[in-house]
């Protein structure tokens, strides 16, 4: 009786410590796993929710999450139809609840579809946009064109579409200064 109670007890500590040893494990591979994730992967999660976020040079932007890209992604507001927001100017984010999209692959498809190629559709769509930089700076335009770190504006009224009796001046931007940008037309 004694050995069956001793191997019994035996048995019991053994599957206590394997039982500790997977708990650990678990975490360390959950630990892992979360320092892959990137705050894309979050905002994936959260496409089709309202969020709020802290946009340097902007401050509080809200609004439906419609999509994110690479660098970017685009916010649904009351105030303005479509916000598009550099992901490298955004400081923190309200409102993303505690799903994920797991970290993965976005593909060359995706992984091309930058912050540069959005501002090339607006240039392409001739649309009057407001460019809102970090700092703060507000210009009103079209852009004309976008190479790889700029973006020329040509600047004229809001309302008002680009003509060349319009145009005030044509403005560089350097794209990493760019906080977010508002179709004015």
């Amino acid at each position: 009786m004694r050995w069956d109670r001793l191997f019994d007890d035996l048995e019991a500590q053994a599957a206590a410590a394997a039982a500790r040893d997977f708990d650990v494990e678990v975490a360390d591979r959950s630990r892992a796993e979360q320092g892959r994730l990137r705050l894309a992967d979050r905002l994936r999660a959260a496409e089709g929710h309202t969020v709020v976020l802290t946009v340097r040079g902007a401050g509080p932007v809200s609004g439906t999450l419609r999509r994110v890209g690479t660098g970017w992604l685009l916010l649904a507001a009351a105030a303005e139809p479509e916000i598009l927001v550099s992901l490298a100017a955004v400081s923190a984010v309200g409102g993303l609840g505690s799903a994920t999209e797991p970290a993965r692959d976005r593909g060359l498809v995706e992984d091309a579809l930058d912050l540069r190629k959005a501002l090339r559709g607006l240039a392409t769509d001739r649309a009057g946009v407001r460019v809102l930089l970090t700092d703060g700076t507000a210009f009103d335009g079209t852009l004309d064109r976008v190479g790889a770190d700029y973006a020329e504006l040509a600047e004229h009224p809001v309302g008002e579409p680009r003509r060349h009796a319009a145009v005030r001046a044509v403005r560089t931007v350097v794209i990493d200064a760019i906080a977010l940008v508002t179709r004015t037309q």
